[in-house]
């Protein structure tokens, strides 16, 4: 039986989130650059928006970035841009024919002036696109975007724009990178890795958590369908007991 077909769609996450890991590891026991592992994972990422595309998930957000990574070797800093401005031209027909989105967060104004245009060019050219967002964490940092928020509701404080006992859950919400996207509900990190690795940390509050030892690059459609059918499983229950859910769906 074809893994697509035991996915129960009207039980699929709304919002699901990867953190793409091993590419490196990956080239490396190829006796390959790094370089080598990150053109290669290009690939998963095709096959991972085809597949979120295929089963109707409405936002897939990719950390693709950190703002840590500023700190790796310049030449493969360099690579990564150049890879993520060809990816971008190479992949604007299929977002178009697969009535993709494509929207960014994170401190995009730090990249390279070329990879700042083809973003904001795909951006522009994808607007009216209603089937799913493709939501890039770029030179993203979760504690970065949550201090950018306390930053930007404190100067709505200190100019009487807001009160101190209207802040609240949605306030917070409202001033996030994410505050046009539903909370995340599955994320996803591959390579054996089990940490969260500073990525929307505020979002995932409630997210059910998959690890796979898959590396990066050979990540495939089928590992994407496999972690949904184990997100399916599992009993999402947000601080209640199972009894309190199972009354909620009778």
């Amino acid at each position: 039986m074809d893994i697509i077909t035991q996915i129960n769609t009207e039980k699929k996450p709304k919002h699901v989130a990867i953190i793409m890991d091993g590419n490196g590891r990956w080239a490396k026991q190829k006796g390959m650059l790094r370089v080598f592992g990150h053109r290669n994972g290009v690939k998963a990422v095709k096959q991972t928006v085809e597949a979120a595309s295929e089963i109707g998930i409405e936002v897939l957000t990719l950390y693709a970035f950190s703002t840590e990574n500023w700190n790796r070797p310049k030449t493969e800093v360099k690579a990564l841009m150049k890879i993520l401005v060809s990816s971008l031209k190479d992949e604007l027909e299929t977002f178009q024919q697969n009535n993709i989105r494509l929207q960014t967060i994170g401190q995009t104004q730090n990249l390279p002036k070329k990879a700042q245009k083809e973003l904001l060019e795909v951006i522009e050219l994808t607007k009216n696109n209603t089937s799913m967002v493709l939501n890039l964490a770029l030179s993203y940092g979760s504690r970065e975007e949550i201090v950018n928020t306390i930053k930007n509701i404190s100067k709505k404080v200190v100019n009487k724009q807001l009160s101190i006992e209207e802040i609240d859950e949605n306030i917070i919400n409202n001033h996030l990178y994410t505050f046009t996207l539903p909370d995340v509900d599955f994320l996803i990190r591959t390579s054996g890795e089990k940490r969260i690795s500073n990525f929307l940390l505020w979002q995932i509050a409630y997210a059910e958590l998959y690890f796979t030892d898959v590396l990066w690059p050979d990540f495939r459609k089928e590992d994407f369908f496999k972690a949904i059918l184990d997100y399916q499983c599992r009993e999402r229950r947000f601080g209640k007991i199972s009894e309190q859910i199972q009354n909620n769906n009778d």
